[in-house]
């Protein structure tokens, strides 16, 4: 595969498909863009005039039966992600899918099952990329000992007023997102690649607004939470507190502390603070050139087909374990039970 060149169609076309997959997929020497497919022939044609693809198509399945493919971007609702990614594979294709990975873990594995039948098929979801930049940085700090044993770990991220008046958009719609809820599932990819994952959670959250209209103007009721509390244990032995939120206006930017016997560790907006038990207060880190991550999800992708890496951000193992946390949290709302991880599916 290094000598062939690597063929792609898109399964839907939103907003990071175009603002990223696209764009960084063109401007890989070897890579075309065949097609694309989004969720009408007249989007689909805008797309295609906007980037300069030749083809368009009226069904995802014939994005995948196409034989001038050789690799399919999924960036639809995570609502399809599991019926292409799974058609793809079977059509040892490899496959680019948009976050969030399913609807559900059942989904999940089901991907994951067919992938491991087909290593020499790349197979990659799209990572969580607040943290990129700091991700390398914290680690080391972790591993020089900069914070000690890790004691406790506080994500919060929201700062907005309730919106009761907007039509229901697909992050609140269950038949278009499953059980993912808002920003939580990639705070919690990060944390994992800080310092492991969760093995038990309780999570209790609620939803203000209980129907909203659809684009058409019918009403649909909302299921999916407005403001969520996840308390859990990590496998580092760390207590790890959630509050994601659609509520708590002017509660600040989003952020995530790493709380040690030694030292803190603070991220926000794209910037890292720290301090240890002799400081009187939190300081900038600066991240060494040579350890400041960026997106390079396209670049990634097609250096795994050629064989030139392997994929980091995201494989597959960890897409099921970001799926099984929002699984698990929702079976604890919905129960009041305490849910231990990994799921027993």
């Amino acid at each position: 595969m290094a000598s062939q060149p690597i063929q792609i169609g898109i399964i839907g076309a939103g907003r990071n498909t175009k603002s990223r997959h696209i764009p960084g997929l063109k401007a890989i020497d070897g890579v075309e863009i065949v097609g694309v497919c989004n969720r009408s022939r007249e989007s689909s044609q805008v797309v295609a005039d906007q980037f300069g693809i030749s083809k368009i198509y009226d069904s995802w399945k014939d994005v995948i039966n196409d034989n001038d493919t050789n690799a399919i971007v999924i960036g639809t609702w995570p609502y399809m992600h599991c019926r292409t990614t799974v058609a793809a594979l079977m059509a040892n294709k490899h496959v680019m899918c948009e976050a969030r990975m399913a609807m559900n873990a059942r989904e999940a594995h089901a991907m994951r099952i067919l992938s491991r039948r087909k290593p020499e098929i790349i197979a990659q979801i799209v990572p969580s990329p607040m943290t990129l930049r700091v991700d390398k940085t914290i680690k080391r700090l972790i591993a020089e000992g900069y914070v000690g044993d890790i004691l406790a770990i506080e994500v919060r991220a929201g700062g907005n007023f309730l919106d009761t008046d907007s039509e229901i958009q697909w992050r609140q719609d269950i038949d278009l997102s499953g059980m993912n809820i808002m920003s939580m599932g990639i705070w919690y990819e990060a944390i994992m690649r800080w310092v492991g994952e969760a093995t038990k959670i309780v999570a209790m959250g609620k939803t203000y607004v209980k129907i909203r209209p659809t684009s058409e103007g019918i009403m649909k009721s909302v299921r999916i939470p407005e403001h969520i509390d996840v308390i859990g244990d990590l496998t580092c032995g760390a207590q790890l507190h959630m509050q994601i939120s659609s509520v708590t206006g002017l509660v600040g930017q989003p952020e995530a502390i790493i709380f040690g016997s030694d030292g803190t560790l603070r991220f926000s907006e794209n910037k890292l603070f720290g301090g240890q038990k002799n400081d009187d207060q939190l300081r900038v880190i600066d991240i060494p050139k040579e350890d400041e991550g960026e997106w390079r999800v396209e670049e990634e992708f097609v250096n795994a087909i050629r064989g030139k890496e392997v994929i980091t951000h995201t494989d597959f193992e960890t897409g099921v374990k970001y799926m099984e946390f929002t699984e698990a949290v929702t079976r604890s709302m919905n129960s009041g039970n305490t849910i231990t991880l990994p799921l027993d599916m």
